[in-house]
């Protein structure tokens, strides 16, 4: 069959969503589609019991509830209903009281938004915020501390000097004890008060109810307090406070961007498969991986709009589907690597070795239709700088698939707020049925909590650490001497390494003999 047998074959539009998706450049057969109709199928059920309430998260006995987030009567318990309800119709009021003038900061109308959180606290909003934003209309212009860099924090911090009294502050954790977002809340709140200004005056807190932030929140007489639900995880959040509460802020219509994710719902709830764009990807998703992650997927937009959608797609398809053990326990290392940047970017970095290099990956090519706002010039005869990056996105594709690698290609007409919904809705729904399909629980995330746990444990090790030079101050000692000394050989690494930041950053502890680092000595000064 030809390319363009193929391409007609496989090529699934929906002019009412402005939306296509091409799958004929993965190499599959119909007999493929037919082996796998009885995996879509329990998807499709295992899907529809999620959606009417079923526990879908069951290490962590929870419904998932994402999809109820952009048509709220779907929710199996008219509370939750009433929940998203009164949640939605609060950001609205505060997106409005904030533009308004209603609600002001400490020295006059709120100009600018600091998002504290991280993962898909801030992933989310940080892609929906460069998508649709426009630094020259945006009611609210956003920043993001995104992570416990100190230097990044100082970074952020220096653009907003002298504006804090005009910034709103948005902190977002569920539980309020996420490490990073903590950290980040209590280094804005010192940089208010060294401006002589009160950070809860200027302070939203989304989380969990009756969580440590909760409770700070409330203590302090934050201006307001926005929920965090058990049954929405954060990779899937940007659809709930978490994300509309910024978009509103920044004055993207919030509402089109739920119209636009519940309209790919139902276009992706369908049970014929042929004609589920969902349903579509995570099969391509299968035959490209062997079902086994395989391969990675390279995800290339061309669109600078849609640039940090690669960087949302990997929380949400590697947390989601990066699992050691399935749904019975057994060990399966299942996942999908995701990474890309953007069209034509990523052909002056990295496509050499796609197209000539190790075959470990499969590609995405996001194509927008819609150039620019207004017309353009033309660069060359009867030539633009669309016409430009279409060639660019059509030749590599090409090149790409003259050499055996296979791609698929997701259309949009336009990057509107509707069209943004969707492709959110579109992962999330593929992401769930993919993970029906290999039998792993796409809500939870083990692995994060190792991590947390793990770094607990080096904050530990470090107050030990400390105490024990402190006890011999004037002695020099050498990271292994200090494992024997408090009995745990195997941290020697980890205790070199945390002596040596220590002594550079002023902490109390100097570097007294510099060598290899077995011959390395550290005192308490």
């Amino acid at each position: 069959m030809s390319t363009w047998e193929r391409f007609n074959k496989y090529y699934l539009q929906s002019k009412e969503l402005e939306f296509a998706l091409d799958i004929s450049r993965i190499g599959f057969d119909d007999s493929f589609l037919l082996q796998m109709e009885p995996k879509a199928q329990a998807a499709y059920d295992a899907m529809e019991a999620l959606e009417a309430g079923a526990v879908a998260n069951p290490d962590e006995n929870r419904q998932v509830g994402h999809y109820w987030l952009r048509n709220a009567a779907l929710a199996p318990d008219p509370s939750i209903r009433s929940d998203i309800e009164t949640c939605l119709e609060a950001i609205k009021t505060i997106a409005a009281d904030v533009h308004s003038g209603t609600t002001t900061g400490s020295s006059g109308s709120i100009e600018n938004c600091l998002v504290i959180g991280i993962g898909g606290s801030a992933l989310g909003p940080q892609f929906v915020a460069d998508a649709l934003g426009c630094p020259q209309r945006d009611k609210i212009k956003l920043y993001f501390f995104d992570n416990t860099d100190p230097d990044g924090m100082d970074r952020t911090m220096t653009a907003l000097e002298g504006q804090l009294g005009r910034t709103l502050c948005i902190v977002i954790s569920k539980s309020g004890g996420t490490a990073e977002t903590r950290n980040g809340m209590l280094e804005a709140k010192a940089a208010y008060q060294r401006s002589g200004l009160n950070f809860a005056q200027h302070a939203i807190a989304i989380t969990g109810k009756g969580s440590k932030l909760d409770a700070v929140a409330e203590s302090e007489g934050w201006l307001n307090r926005l929920p965090m639900w058990d049954w929405v995880g954060g990779r899937t959040s940007e659809l709930a406070a978490v994300g509309l509460l910024p978009a509103a802020l920044q004055g993207i219509d919030i509402d089109r961007m739920l119209s636009g994710a519940a309209e790919m719902d139902n276009a992706t709830r369908i049970r014929e498969t042929q004609n589920n764009p969902a349903a579509l990807l995570a099969l391509m998703w299968y035959q490209a991986t062997g079902g086994r992650g395989a391969k990675d997927m390279v995800v290339l937009p061309y669109k600078d709009r849609l640039m940090l959608f690669s960087k949302y797609l990997q929380q949400l398809v590697m947390e989601s589907l990066g699992k050691e053990l399935d749904l019975e326990g057994n060990t399966v290392h299942q996942g999908i690597a995701v990474y890309g940047n953007k069209g034509s970017t990523d052909q002056h970095a990295y496509v050499q070795q796609l197209r000539e290099g190790v075959h470990n990956f499969f590609v995405t090519f996001i194509e927008v239709l819609k150039d620019r706002k207004g017309d353009s010039i033309e660069v060359d005869a009867d030539t633009t700088t669309g016409d430009y990056l279409q060639g660019f996105y059509l030749g590599t594709r090409q090149a790409l698939h003259e050499n055996g690698r296979e791609s698929i290609t997701i259309t949009i007409h336009e990057v509107t707020p509707e069209a943004i919904g969707r492709l959110i809705a579109l992962f999330e729904r593929a992401v769930g049925i993919y993970a029906h399909m290999i039998n792993v629980n796409a809500y939870h995330q083990p692995g994060v909590e190792a991590g947390k746990k793990a770094a607990a444990g080096v904050l530990e090790l470090e107050l030990q650490v400390l105490s024990a030079l402190k006890a011999q101050a004037g002695e020099a000692l050498t990271a292994q001497a200090l494992s024997a000394e408090l009995n745990c050989p195997e941290n020697a690494e980890n205790i070199y390494k945390i002596l040596k930041r220590l002594s550079v950053n002023n902490r109390g502890i100097q570097l007294k003999q510099d060598g290899l680092p077995h011959e390395t000595t550290f005192l308490s000064v």
